[in-house]
């Protein structure tokens, strides 16, 4: 009786096989196609040929490697900063410890600046920028990386690690460093601001517009440059950073903004899609906000120290330190698959999970912009 159920599931799983064996034979068929052709050639083409299929070889390893290898990551990366110990807002004269004398014409850095910089850095020289790697750029195949499965998870953290530097040298630009907005804007954060605005995916050579171009890493370097040449001019007192509760009130509401954007994005996809392990684009938003997140981390951390006099007057030092570890709680959801399904299905939601996370930030900071716009 049993015969024909097990010859049912026979005739399925020899389909099965079939249907695999013949996917693998598409995807194998053009590279046998083109090792036939090669070994039929003669070495004045073989040399020449294998030359560029070697150096292919290497450059999509070096491709592989720097995409799947996160150098330095550390959600803790904050700590090393040792924010705690400082009492001092950014831009005013170094204050002397005890028993000892103050060095003259010495202010206090930012240490938005700092974490700003830090950040560039690290996006940039501790790891390779994905988003304009010319094999980034060339996809599987024609597809674009960031509709595969595979290779894009870091891409999409770095352009949110940017999109926190970016809104931040803005802001440092239009008020943080300005007494009351009618200073003259400094030089240096102007030229870091520009720098920061540059194209996400120029490599050396672009179609459009047609020609030679400036490589995105070499902007965001000379932009992280620009930073730490603003901090010293500022340790040295010969720049300015206006650490004013209005500028507080201001910098707070854009990065609520800010992170409101990326909100709604994740809501959009978890909202109309339903995919769950199937969902090739779910981790490009998870890990984007991931970013994002990751560097609101810094910032918001360093502008705890920067302001430190306005945190404590207005009593905001409870709500503060509680924003900042729902931050880092968000830190702590790496999934190793992101999962993008009905919030009654089987599998995990991690974009609304990330969403949570982002909101309960945001309703933070939204909180602290009323409080002091009392």
């Amino acid at each position: 009786m049993l015969d024909p159920i097990v010859a049912f599931f026979q005739r399925i799983f020899s389909a099965i096989g079939r249907g695999i064996g013949l996917v693998i034979a598409w995807i194998c068929w053009p590279f046998i196609a083109a090792g036939q052709w090669y070994s039929g050639r003669s070495w004045i083409l073989k040399g020449p040929i294998g030359i560029v299929l070697i150096a292919l070889l290497a450059l999509y390893g070096y491709f592989l490697w720097q995409a799947t290898i996160w150098r330095n990551f550390n959600p803790d990366y904050v700590t090393a900063y040792n924010f705690a110990e400082r009492k001092n807002d950014a831009g005013l004269p170094v204050k002397a410890a005890a028993g000892t004398t103050a060095p003259a014409n010495t202010c206090e850095r930012s240490a938005i600046v700092d974490v700003t910089a830090d950040l560039i850095d690290y996006n940039v020289n501790q790891n390779a920028w994905l988003s304009s790697m010319i094999l980034y750029k060339a996809g599987l195949f024609g597809i674009d990386w960031d509709h595969t499965p595979w290779l894009d998870n870091k891409a999409s953290f770095q352009r949110g690690v940017n999109e926190a530097v970016r809104r931040t040298t803005v802001e440092l630009v239009d008020s943080l460093v300005r007494m009351r907005g009618t200073s003259s804007i400094n030089s240096r954060l102007q030229s870091a601001r520009s720098k920061m605005q540059y194209e996400e995916t120029n490599w050396y050579f672009g179609l459009s517009p047609f020609g030679f171009l400036t490589p995105t890493p070499t902007q965001y370097r000379a932009a992280a440059a620009d930073l730490r040449a603003f901090n010293t001019e500022l340790a040295n007192c010969s720049a300015l950073f206006d650490a004013r509760s209005d500028n507080f009130l201001e910098f707070m509401d854009r990065i609520a903004s800010s992170i409101g954007s990326t909100s709604d994005m994740l809501r959009e996809r978890s909202d109309n899609y339903d995919g769950g392990l199937f969902d090739l684009r779910a981790d490009d938003r998870f890990w984007f906000a991931y970013g994002q997140l990751y560097g609101y981390y810094g910032i918001l951390s360093a502008t705890g120290a920067d302001f430190d006099g306005i945190i404590t007057q207005r009593n905001l030092t409870p709500i503060w330190t509680e924003s900042l570890r729902q931050l880092r709680r968000g830190l702590d959801v790496r999934p190793l698959i992101v999962s993008n399904a009905g919030e009654s299905g089987i599998f995990a939601t991690h974009l609304a999970t990330m969403g949570f996370h982002v909101l309960r930030v945001r309703s933070h900071l939204v909180e602290m912009r009323d409080i002091l716009a009392r």
